[in-house]
């Protein structure tokens, strides 16, 4: 067999042009993307498409859900724990990679392009905590960091290796240009990074109970009311949200008005609660102040 590497890969430019360096030097290289109620996998999918190289999903709910209530490495501006988040994926690609017979880890990380998660301090406290940590390698910045186990093993020519950093995107492009990729900027992005729907999940984690993965797909979703000390109700704002919702409940109580179009109401909580939802079903659809 040749040599094999597993990369973390969300779809990104970044991501696309570390795979391609790899394998532009006969590495056998497969990608694989992490997802949760805070971000999926779609990006991922499409860009190992694109790729044509192989791809899998990795759950990471179980592990993100952990980290929200107390991350060793704090969080960032919001509720990302991105440090303690990058070093639990990096650790579950190691463990992969052990028992598949993969040779090395990657990511398409660049040093310098995120201003506190991907500093060199951070990168390096990334990969110590992953226990994988001359396993990891960084294609796009490797001659920035200390050289890894792939590259002293002579696996991968370091000289081939490069040395991107910052936050401008021209080298990237203009690699991408070589290579004959088609690069279109991925939607969406972590939700732990954004303050209103980080406003909604402190309200569920403040609540006994109710910070759930399922609840925290469905807050993603219309209006959101704190109806109670205990109970929260959401009110879909257009057809997406009432479909959204409607996907996903799972015990929760619905409300749905029979006679007319409306929004869906979903109540997460107490269920004596719902006369309250339904008051605001009702007000939305056009039926009260």
């Amino acid at each position: 067999m040749g040599i094999r590497a597993l990369g973390a890969f969300s779809g990104g430019l970044d991501g696309m042009l570390a795979a391609l360096l790899l394998e532009s030097q006969g590495i056998d290289v497969e990608l694989a993307t992490f997802t949760s109620p805070f971000f999926s996998s779609e990006s991922g999918c499409r860009g190992a498409e694109q790729l044509d190289l192989p791809w899998r999903e990795i759950d990471y709910t179980g592990e993100i859900m952990g980290l929200l209530h107390k991350p060793l490495s704090g969080f960032g501006k919001n509720l990302n724990p991105c440090i303690d988040c990058h070093a639990g994926m990096f650790r579950i690609l190691g463990g992969i990679a052990e028992e598949e017979g993969y040779d090395f880890i990657f990511s398409g990380e660049v040093a310098g392009q995120r201003p506190m998660s991907q500093n060199k301090n951070s990168l390096n406290r990334v990969a110590r905590l992953s226990g994988y940590q001359d396993m990891l390698l960084r294609p796009l910045s490797a001659k920035l960091l200390r050289i890894t186990g792939p590259e002293r093993m002579g696996l991968i020519d370091r000289d081939l290796l490069l040395s991107f950093s910052g936050r401008s995107r021209k080298p990237q492009m203009r690699l991408a240009e070589e290579y004959g990729i088609r690069y279109i900027n991925p939607g969406g992005g972590c939700l732990l990074t954004d303050p209103n729907y980080c406003d909604r999940l402190k309200i569920l984690m403040s609540i006994p109970g109710l910070f759930t993965s399922g609840n925290a797909r469905l807050i993603r979703h219309g209006r959101m009311f704190r109806l109670s000390d205990d109970t929260v109700g959401l009110v879909g704002r257009s057809e997406g949200d009432n479909a959204g919702l409607e996907s996903l409940v799972n015990d929760e109580i619905t409300f749905v008005l029979e006679d007319r179009p409306g929004p869906t109401g979903v109540l997460i909580g107490d269920p004596e609660m719902l006369p309250e939802l339904v008051t605001l079903v009702k007000r939305y659809a056009g039926d009260g102040p």
